[in-house]
């Protein structure tokens, strides 16, 4: 069949079944016309069923809303300071050699702890040995010197006693035997110098502590110039802690340490969160930072845990008082507004009512009232952003330990 007769053909399908799709559509619409009238009911059911839900729902957006509360307590309240510190040794030494030479002998580890008077380097001692048997070959001439001198004193005063020899003479030989009792006297101080020096090959610890990285190592000729030097020891335990507070405590710093109390201190991590530490204040700096307005004080601290490292940046709290049966109510329950600092306080009615208070110290959780509210109140601690002076308010259900189901319960 040629292309000519194929073209009118589908043309005339397609069409047909244009037709077709537009005659079912116009039969639809009247029919759906149709039961739309016959069923009004359903039109107002679903008008009504919308009306009910949109009551509902300002219903529950309408209701009482819910907080949770704390009940005010009396007790022992400690005020803290807090600071940022820097862990300091009481010590740090770096070793220099006093003499110059070899290094031929090394007797500690990097990272060892030591103590006083242990031996930590060995110089080579064979010059100084020299020195030394040298100084003492001077001392043994010259005492050889001084009897020989003696003697011939003796013989003079003889002498002269018989007038056999001018008294001169004598005299001239008591001068010599002065001569050489100070000649000995500078080979003693010649001995006792060469001495000191040999004694210096033998590197020593001063302190007791840990030894760091070392600077030199064996076979190398040391001075006593050397800038470096061939390690440093830090005291470790016990050890301190650095830290500056305002000038305004100063006051009650000094107070306390002229009655000779104790100013206990407390060290945390970075965090703030993990205790390492417990010490308490060993002194105070002599002057105020003019730029800061601050003063340094030095805490000292057990550290036979070895949680306290040299240079490393700590949190110090400071105990500065500690306020006997006071009103404590938690933090999350202080409310500031145009009228200063309140709370709301929980009635029997499940009314709340809003309280001015006057606040004291606080710490990271518990803040001291000291006036507006009496021990035993109920105060909001959570909801509060949602609640006006005399509003009705419902106790929130919460399980024991603040929400989270324990074990077991399901």
């Amino acid at each position: 069949m040629s292309l000519r007769r194929i073209i009118p053909i589908l043309s005339v399908v397609v069409i047909l079944i244009g037709a077709y799709y537009i005659w079912n559509d116009f039969k639809s619409k009247p029919e759906a016309s149709q039961e739309g009238g016959r069923n009004p009911a359903g039109a107002a059911r679903g008008d009504s069923g919308g009306a009910s839900g949109s009551k509902e729902g300002g219903k529950g957006r309408g209701g009482a809303p819910s907080v949770a509360v704390a009940t005010v307590k009396s007790k022992d309240f400690e005020v803290w300071l807090d600071s940022l510190g820097t862990v300091t040794p009481i010590a740090n030494v770096t070793i220099h050699s006093r003499v110059d030479g070899e290094l031929i002998k090394v007797y500690f580890h990097e990272g060892q702890t030591v103590r006083s008077g242990d031996l930590l380097a060995e110089i080579d001692p064979r010059m100084y040995q020299v020195q030394l048997d040298q100084a003492n070959a001077a001392l043994a001439r010259d005492r050889a010197l001084l009897e020989n001198a003696k003697t011939d004193l003796k013989r003079y005063v003889d002498l002269v006693a018989h007038d056999a020899a001018p008294r001169q003479q004598m005299d001239t030989q008591a001068s010599l035997v002065n001569q050489y009792e100070a000649t000995l006297k500078t080979d003693q101080s010649a001995i006792d110098n060469a001495r000191l020096q040999l004694s210096y090959c033998h590197i020593q610890a001063p302190i007791s502590g840990q030894v760091g990285l070392r600077q030199v190592d064996q076979g190398n000729i040391i001075h006593a110039s050397d800038a470096n030097g061939l390690v440093t020891i830090a005291q470790m335990d016990p050890i301190s802690v650095i830290f500056s507070l305002p000038q305004d405590f100063l006051p009650a710093l000094n107070a306390k340490r002229h009655e000779r109390k104790p100013i206990a201190l407390e060290v945390f991590d970075r965090s703030g969160n993990i205790s390492l530490q417990k010490g308490s204040l060993a002194s105070l700096d002599n002057q105020i930072d003019s730029t800061t307005g601050s003063v340094k004080l030095r805490g000292n601290f057990n550290n036979r845990s070895g949680k306290l490292y040299p240079n490393q940046f700590v949190n110090v709290r400071v105990l500065m008082d500690i306020k006997p049966n006071a009103l404590v109510i938690p933090g999350s329950a202080l409310q500031r507004g145009s009228q200063g600092t309140f709370v709301y306080v929980l009635g029997e009615d499940r009314k709340v009512a809003l309280k001015p208070i006057v606040a004291g110290p606080a710490n990271r959780a518990e803040i001291v009232v000291e006036s507006g509210i009496a021990e035993g109140d109920k105060v909001v601690i959570d909801g509060a952003d949602k609640l006006k002076d005399g509003m009705v308010v419902n106790l929130a259900d919460r399980p024991a330990g603040g929400g989270s189901r324990k074990k077991g319960e399901h």
